[in-house]
Protein backbone atom coordinates (compact mmCIF):
# COMPACT_ATOMS: atom_id res chain seq x y z
CA UNK A 1 0.00 0.00 0.00
CA UNK A 2 1.81 3.12 -1.22
CA UNK A 3 1.66 6.49 0.58
CA UNK A 4 0.52 8.34 -2.54
CA UNK A 5 -2.32 5.88 -3.06
CA UNK A 6 -3.37 6.22 0.57
CA UNK A 7 -3.30 9.99 0.42
CA UNK A 8 -5.36 10.05 -2.76
CA UNK A 9 -7.88 7.67 -1.20
CA UNK A 10 -8.23 9.83 1.91
CA UNK A 11 -8.80 12.93 -0.18
CA UNK A 12 -11.36 11.02 -2.22
CA UNK A 13 -13.27 10.02 0.90
CA UNK A 14 -13.25 13.55 2.29
CA UNK A 15 -13.93 15.41 -0.93
CA UNK A 16 -16.24 13.13 -2.91
CA UNK A 17 -19.08 13.04 -0.41
CA UNK A 18 -22.50 12.87 -2.06
CA UNK A 19 -24.93 15.58 -1.14
CA UNK A 20 -22.50 18.40 -0.38
CA UNK A 21 -24.26 21.60 -1.32
CA UNK A 22 -27.55 19.85 -2.07
CA UNK A 23 -30.85 20.53 -0.42
CA UNK A 24 -30.92 16.99 0.94
CA UNK A 25 -27.61 17.39 2.75
CA UNK A 26 -28.64 20.77 4.15
CA UNK A 27 -31.95 19.38 5.38
CA UNK A 28 -30.22 16.38 6.99
CA UNK A 29 -27.79 18.63 8.81
CA UNK A 30 -30.51 21.01 9.99
CA UNK A 31 -32.51 18.18 11.55
CA UNK A 32 -29.54 16.23 12.90
CA UNK A 33 -29.79 14.56 15.31
CA UNK A 34 -33.47 13.70 15.48
CA UNK A 35 -33.00 10.31 17.15
CA UNK A 36 -30.48 8.38 19.25
CA UNK A 37 -26.87 8.07 18.12
CA UNK A 38 -24.76 4.93 18.50
CA UNK A 39 -20.99 4.92 19.18
CA UNK A 40 -19.58 1.50 18.38
CA UNK A 41 -16.34 0.49 20.08
CA UNK A 42 -14.43 -2.44 21.56
CA UNK A 43 -15.04 -4.49 24.69
CA UNK A 44 -15.73 -2.65 27.97
CA UNK A 45 -12.75 -1.57 30.02
CA UNK A 46 -10.21 -0.59 27.37
CA UNK A 47 -8.99 2.79 26.22
CA UNK A 48 -11.44 2.99 23.31
CA UNK A 49 -14.37 2.17 25.59
CA UNK A 50 -13.23 4.78 28.11
CA UNK A 51 -13.06 7.50 25.45
CA UNK A 52 -16.37 6.41 23.89
CA UNK A 53 -18.20 6.74 27.20
CA UNK A 54 -16.79 10.22 27.84
CA UNK A 55 -17.77 11.33 24.34
CA UNK A 56 -21.20 9.71 24.56
CA UNK A 57 -22.00 11.45 27.83
CA UNK A 58 -21.07 14.83 26.40
CA UNK A 59 -22.94 14.32 23.14
CA UNK A 60 -26.08 13.19 24.95
CA UNK A 61 -26.20 16.56 26.65
CA UNK A 62 -25.27 18.54 23.54
CA UNK A 63 -27.71 16.74 21.24
CA UNK A 64 -30.55 16.30 23.74
CA UNK A 65 -30.71 12.75 22.40
CA UNK A 66 -29.59 9.41 23.80
CA UNK A 67 -26.05 8.53 22.70
CA UNK A 68 -25.45 4.84 23.27
CA UNK A 69 -22.10 3.07 23.57
CA UNK A 70 -22.30 -0.20 21.65
CA UNK A 71 -19.49 -2.55 22.74
CA UNK A 72 -18.47 -5.19 20.20
CA UNK A 73 -16.04 -7.89 21.32
CA UNK A 74 -13.88 -10.06 19.12
CA UNK A 75 -11.58 -9.15 16.25
CA UNK A 76 -12.65 -6.09 14.33
CA UNK A 77 -16.39 -6.62 14.63
CA UNK A 78 -16.90 -3.02 15.78
CA UNK A 79 -15.07 -1.70 12.72
CA UNK A 80 -16.95 -4.00 10.36
CA UNK A 81 -20.28 -3.00 11.91
CA UNK A 82 -19.72 0.69 11.24
CA UNK A 83 -18.27 0.11 7.76
CA UNK A 84 -21.65 -1.38 6.79
CA UNK A 85 -23.84 1.10 8.68
CA UNK A 86 -26.14 3.75 7.26
CA UNK A 87 -24.29 6.89 6.18
CA UNK A 88 -26.45 9.27 8.13
CA UNK A 89 -24.38 10.19 11.19
CA UNK A 90 -26.34 8.02 13.61
CA UNK A 91 -23.64 5.34 13.80
CA UNK A 92 -20.10 6.35 14.77
CA UNK A 93 -16.95 4.39 15.53
CA UNK A 94 -14.41 5.11 18.26
CA UNK A 95 -11.35 2.94 17.76
CA UNK A 96 -7.59 2.81 18.14
CA UNK A 97 -4.95 2.96 15.40
CA UNK A 98 -4.91 -0.83 15.28
CA UNK A 99 -7.80 -0.26 12.87
CA UNK A 100 -5.55 1.15 10.15
CA UNK A 101 -2.44 -0.87 11.05
CA UNK A 102 -4.18 -4.27 11.01
CA UNK A 103 -4.37 -4.61 7.19
CA UNK A 104 -0.56 -4.85 7.12
CA UNK A 105 -0.66 -7.75 9.57
CA UNK A 106 -3.68 -9.80 8.60
CA UNK A 107 -6.58 -10.07 6.20
CA UNK A 108 -9.48 -7.83 7.18
CA UNK A 109 -12.90 -7.34 5.62
CA UNK A 110 -12.80 -3.54 5.60
CA UNK A 111 -10.70 -0.80 4.04
CA UNK A 112 -9.63 1.72 6.71
CA UNK A 113 -9.39 4.49 4.12
CA UNK A 114 -12.26 3.87 1.70
CA UNK A 115 -14.87 2.68 4.20
CA UNK A 116 -14.62 5.50 6.75
CA UNK A 117 -14.77 9.26 7.07
CA UNK A 118 -12.48 10.63 9.82
CA UNK A 119 -14.22 12.90 12.32
CA UNK A 120 -11.56 13.75 14.92
CA UNK A 121 -8.77 12.26 16.93
CA UNK A 122 -9.74 11.83 20.56
CA UNK A 123 -6.53 10.98 22.38
CA UNK A 124 -3.03 9.57 22.43
CA UNK A 125 -1.48 7.14 24.88
CA UNK A 126 2.28 7.15 24.38
CA UNK A 127 4.39 4.03 24.70
CA UNK A 128 7.03 4.12 27.43
CA UNK A 129 10.36 2.31 27.37
CA UNK A 130 11.33 0.95 30.78
CA UNK A 131 14.13 -1.28 32.06
CA UNK A 132 14.72 -3.67 34.91
CA UNK A 133 16.63 -1.85 37.69
CA UNK A 134 19.61 -4.13 37.10
CA UNK A 135 20.13 -3.00 33.51
CA UNK A 136 23.21 -0.71 33.43
CA UNK A 137 21.53 2.00 31.37
CA UNK A 138 19.44 4.93 32.54
CA UNK A 139 18.76 6.67 29.24
CA UNK A 140 18.05 5.81 25.62
CA UNK A 141 21.57 6.87 24.66
CA UNK A 142 23.09 4.56 27.29
CA UNK A 143 20.79 1.73 26.23
CA UNK A 144 21.86 2.05 22.59
CA UNK A 145 25.52 1.90 23.62
CA UNK A 146 24.85 -1.12 25.84
CA UNK A 147 22.93 -2.95 23.11
CA UNK A 148 25.71 -2.34 20.60
CA UNK A 149 28.26 -3.69 23.08
CA UNK A 150 26.08 -6.74 23.80
CA UNK A 151 24.25 -7.57 20.55
CA UNK A 152 21.34 -10.02 20.73
CA UNK A 153 21.56 -10.35 24.52
CA UNK A 154 18.94 -7.81 25.64
CA UNK A 155 15.27 -8.72 25.29
CA UNK A 156 12.25 -6.45 25.32
CA UNK A 157 8.73 -7.54 26.17
CA UNK A 158 5.53 -6.16 24.69
CA UNK A 159 1.95 -7.17 24.07
CA UNK A 160 1.18 -9.47 21.12
CA UNK A 161 3.20 -9.50 17.91
CA UNK A 162 2.12 -6.56 15.79
CA UNK A 163 0.97 -4.46 18.75
CA UNK A 164 1.95 -0.81 18.73
CA UNK A 165 4.52 -1.43 21.47
CA UNK A 166 6.09 -4.18 19.37
CA UNK A 167 6.24 -1.80 16.43
CA UNK A 168 7.87 0.81 18.66
CA UNK A 169 10.61 -1.66 19.56
CA UNK A 170 11.22 -2.60 15.93
CA UNK A 171 11.27 1.08 15.00
CA UNK A 172 13.94 1.66 17.64
CA UNK A 173 16.00 -1.21 16.23
CA UNK A 174 15.67 0.07 12.67
CA UNK A 175 16.69 3.62 13.55
CA UNK A 176 19.70 2.66 15.66
CA UNK A 177 20.90 -0.64 14.20
CA UNK A 178 20.83 -2.33 17.61
CA UNK A 179 19.93 -5.99 17.96
CA UNK A 180 17.26 -6.59 20.59
CA UNK A 181 15.28 -9.78 21.07
CA UNK A 182 11.51 -9.45 21.06
CA UNK A 183 9.39 -11.47 23.49
CA UNK A 184 5.63 -11.12 22.92
CA UNK A 185 3.08 -11.54 25.72
CA UNK A 186 -0.70 -11.61 25.77
CA UNK A 187 -0.80 -7.97 26.84
CA UNK A 188 1.22 -5.02 28.07
CA UNK A 189 0.59 -5.97 31.70
CA UNK A 190 2.26 -9.40 31.45
CA UNK A 191 5.19 -7.81 29.57
CA UNK A 192 5.70 -5.34 32.41
CA UNK A 193 5.53 -8.16 34.98
CA UNK A 194 8.15 -10.07 32.98
CA UNK A 195 10.47 -7.03 33.06
CA UNK A 196 9.99 -6.68 36.82
CA UNK A 197 10.87 -10.35 37.26
CA UNK A 198 13.91 -10.14 34.99
CA UNK A 199 12.58 -12.52 32.34
CA UNK A 200 13.19 -9.64 29.91
CA UNK A 201 15.45 -6.66 30.45
CA UNK A 202 13.19 -4.08 28.80
CA UNK A 203 9.52 -3.42 28.19
CA UNK A 204 7.57 -1.17 25.89
CA UNK A 205 4.12 -0.57 27.35
CA UNK A 206 1.57 2.13 28.09
CA UNK A 207 2.08 4.87 30.65
CA UNK A 208 -0.74 3.42 32.74
CA UNK A 209 1.01 0.03 32.91
CA UNK A 210 4.51 1.31 33.64
CA UNK A 211 4.05 4.41 35.81
CA UNK A 212 2.96 2.59 39.02
CA UNK A 213 5.90 0.18 38.75
CA UNK A 214 8.37 3.02 38.28
CA UNK A 215 6.96 4.85 41.29
CA UNK A 216 7.35 1.65 43.32
CA UNK A 217 10.98 1.32 42.23
CA UNK A 218 10.36 -1.97 40.41
CA UNK A 219 11.28 -0.55 37.00
CA UNK A 220 13.14 2.49 35.73
CA UNK A 221 11.63 4.49 32.91
CA UNK A 222 14.08 5.47 30.18
CA UNK A 223 11.89 7.57 27.89
CA UNK A 224 8.38 8.25 26.67
CA UNK A 225 7.63 7.88 22.97
CA UNK A 226 5.73 11.14 22.58
CA UNK A 227 6.86 14.16 20.59
CA UNK A 228 6.76 16.35 23.71
CA UNK A 229 7.25 15.56 27.42
CA UNK A 230 4.06 14.27 29.01
CA UNK A 231 2.31 15.51 32.10
CA UNK A 232 1.58 11.89 32.95
CA UNK A 233 5.30 11.25 33.52
CA UNK A 234 6.83 14.56 34.71
CA UNK A 235 10.55 14.82 34.07
CA UNK A 236 10.77 11.77 31.82
CA UNK A 237 12.74 12.51 28.61
CA UNK A 238 11.24 11.77 25.23
CA UNK A 239 12.59 9.20 22.78
CA UNK A 240 12.65 12.06 20.27
CA UNK A 241 15.24 13.89 22.35
CA UNK A 242 17.73 11.18 21.32
CA UNK A 243 16.06 9.99 18.12
CA UNK A 244 14.41 13.01 16.41
CA UNK A 245 10.91 12.27 15.17
CA UNK A 246 10.47 9.08 17.20
CA UNK A 247 6.87 8.81 18.28
CA UNK A 248 4.84 5.69 19.10
CA UNK A 249 1.68 4.96 20.99
CA UNK A 250 -2.03 4.30 20.74
CA UNK A 251 -4.15 6.86 18.92
CA UNK A 252 -7.90 6.91 19.50
CA UNK A 253 -10.17 8.42 16.89
CA UNK A 254 -13.80 8.90 15.91
CA UNK A 255 -15.09 7.87 12.48
CA UNK A 256 -18.33 7.84 10.54
CA UNK A 257 -19.10 5.53 7.62
CA UNK A 258 -17.68 6.82 4.33
CA UNK A 259 -19.90 9.25 2.41
CA UNK A 260 -21.69 10.48 5.51
CA UNK A 261 -22.69 14.07 4.57
CA UNK A 262 -19.90 16.52 5.34
CA UNK A 263 -22.31 18.90 7.07
CA UNK A 264 -23.19 16.20 9.60
CA UNK A 265 -19.54 15.25 10.12
CA UNK A 266 -18.80 18.91 10.84
CA UNK A 267 -21.56 19.04 13.47
CA UNK A 268 -20.24 15.90 15.19
CA UNK A 269 -16.67 17.17 14.98
CA UNK A 270 -17.55 20.53 16.52
CA UNK A 271 -19.34 18.99 19.47
CA UNK A 272 -16.78 16.27 20.17
CA UNK A 273 -13.89 18.75 20.02
CA UNK A 274 -15.75 20.99 22.46
CA UNK A 275 -16.29 18.06 24.82
CA UNK A 276 -12.72 16.80 24.64
CA UNK A 277 -11.11 20.19 25.23
CA UNK A 278 -13.10 20.96 28.37
CA UNK A 279 -10.91 21.05 31.47
CA UNK A 280 -12.67 18.25 33.34
CA UNK A 281 -12.55 15.86 30.38
CA UNK A 282 -8.86 16.56 29.77
CA UNK A 283 -8.18 15.74 33.42
CA UNK A 284 -10.14 12.49 33.16
CA UNK A 285 -8.11 11.47 30.13
CA UNK A 286 -4.79 12.22 31.85
CA UNK A 287 -5.88 10.23 34.90
CA UNK A 288 -6.55 7.33 32.54
CA UNK A 289 -3.09 7.58 30.97
CA UNK A 290 -4.21 9.36 27.80
CA UNK A 291 -3.75 12.89 26.50
CA UNK A 292 -6.53 14.58 24.56
CA UNK A 293 -5.93 15.32 20.90
CA UNK A 294 -8.84 16.98 19.11
CA UNK A 295 -8.58 18.17 15.51
CA UNK A 296 -10.37 18.61 12.19
CA UNK A 297 -11.38 15.77 9.85
CA UNK A 298 -8.73 16.88 7.35
CA UNK A 299 -6.00 16.95 10.01
CA UNK A 300 -7.07 13.53 11.27
CA UNK A 301 -6.97 12.12 7.72
CA UNK A 302 -3.43 13.43 7.26
CA UNK A 303 -2.32 11.76 10.50
CA UNK A 304 -3.81 8.46 9.36
CA UNK A 305 -1.88 8.75 6.10
CA UNK A 306 1.47 9.43 7.77
CA UNK A 307 0.90 6.89 10.55
CA UNK A 308 -0.03 4.19 8.04
CA UNK A 309 3.03 4.87 5.91
CA UNK A 310 5.37 4.79 8.91
CA UNK A 311 4.09 1.61 10.53
CA UNK A 312 3.54 -0.12 7.21
CA UNK A 313 7.24 0.28 6.45
CA UNK A 314 8.26 -0.94 9.91
CA UNK A 315 6.05 -4.03 9.52
CA UNK A 316 7.30 -4.85 6.03
CA UNK A 317 10.97 -4.28 6.83
CA UNK A 318 10.83 -6.36 10.02
CA UNK A 319 8.66 -9.08 8.47
CA UNK A 320 6.12 -8.83 11.31
CA UNK A 321 3.06 -11.05 11.23
CA UNK A 322 0.00 -10.46 13.39
CA UNK A 323 -1.38 -12.95 15.87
Amino acid sequence: MQTTRLFAAVILVLAAIPGIGTAHAQTSAQSYPSKSVRIVTTSPGGGSDFAARIVAQGLSSAFAQAVIVDNRAGGFTAVENVANAQRDGYTLLLYANTMWIAPFLQKVSYDPIKDFAPVTLAGFSASVLAAHPGVPASSVKELIALAKARPATLAYGTGPSGSIDHLAGEHLKALTGIDLLHIPYKGGGPAVIAAIGGQVQLAFASTASIAPQVKAGKLKALAVASAQPTAMFPGLPTMAATLPGFEAGTLYGVFAPAYTPAAIINIVNREIVRILTSKDVMEKFVNNGTEVIANTPTQFAAIITSDTAKWGKVIRDAGIKGE
